[in-house]
């Protein structure tokens, strides 16, 4: 894509939906920490099922320490890998409580020494609790990111540098929500709606579905 095709991409995404966010349900910046931490291999709406009842008792890493592992395990068990996660999300309590104040951090370097959370975690965090102008590159982000030409990579750390030149000032804080949007509801993994999709025509896919399958 050239600049002007890159700047009219983003535009007509932002005009269909001016005010994008995460699909994540929190009510603080610890609680976020966690849902994403969840979130790893797992779909938003399961995380935000189990997560309401968790959230009405746990606000705080200390309350997190206090309910235990198990008490966890027992919220989150319908969510993939819960075992890991909850070990995960019990070891970034305590060293938020013994090293932060209970308070998250507002930096790369120190969010990603916290268990469980990596370089996305961290880069969804900064961006959604910090205002940061980041690009937390998942699954949707990547296929999005390579299919349409936007920003070509092998790994997610290639798509994210891409994205970093490439993404037009007014559009940075936004972009990794209106990609990610796209990638769930139009340009799918198996079958991308692009009989749908309002940048269809900027595209650079090859095999573009421009016509609504039958029974769809």
């Amino acid at each position: 894509m050239t600049k002007d095709q890159i700047f009219e991409f983003f535009r007509r995404l932002a005009e269909d939906n001016p005010e994008p966010e995460t699909e994540l349900e929190y009510g603080n910046a610890y609680q976020l920490v966690v849902a994403v931490a969840l979130s790893a291999q797992a779909t938003d709406v399961g995380v935000n099922k189990a997560t309401r009842a968790l959230f009405a008792k746990v606000k705080t890493p200390q309350e997190m320490l206090e309910l235990g592992e198990d008490g966890l395990k027992e919220h989150i068990k319908t969510i993939g890998l819960f075992n890991s996660k909850a070990k995960n999300v019990i070891a970034l309590s305590q060293l938020l409580v013994d090293e932060y104040g209970s308070e998250v951090p507002g930096t790369r370097e120190d969010l990603v020494r916290l268990p469980g959370v990596g370089r996305k975690t961290a880069n969804v965090v900064l961006n959604c609790w910090f205002g940061q102008e980041t690009f937390a590159v998942d699954t949707h982000i990547f296929r999005v990111g390579n299919r349409t030409g936007l920003a070509k990579g092998k790994t997610p750390e290639a798509v994210e540098a891409k994205l970093e030149k490439r993404v037009p000032g007014p559009f940075r804080l936004g972009a990794h929500h209106w990609l990610i949007l796209h990638g769930r509801y139009v340009c799918k993994a198996r079958t991308p709606e692009c009989w749908r999709c309002t940048v269809a025509d900027l595209c650079s896919y090859r095999s573009k579905v421009l016509e609504k399958p039958k029974g769809r």
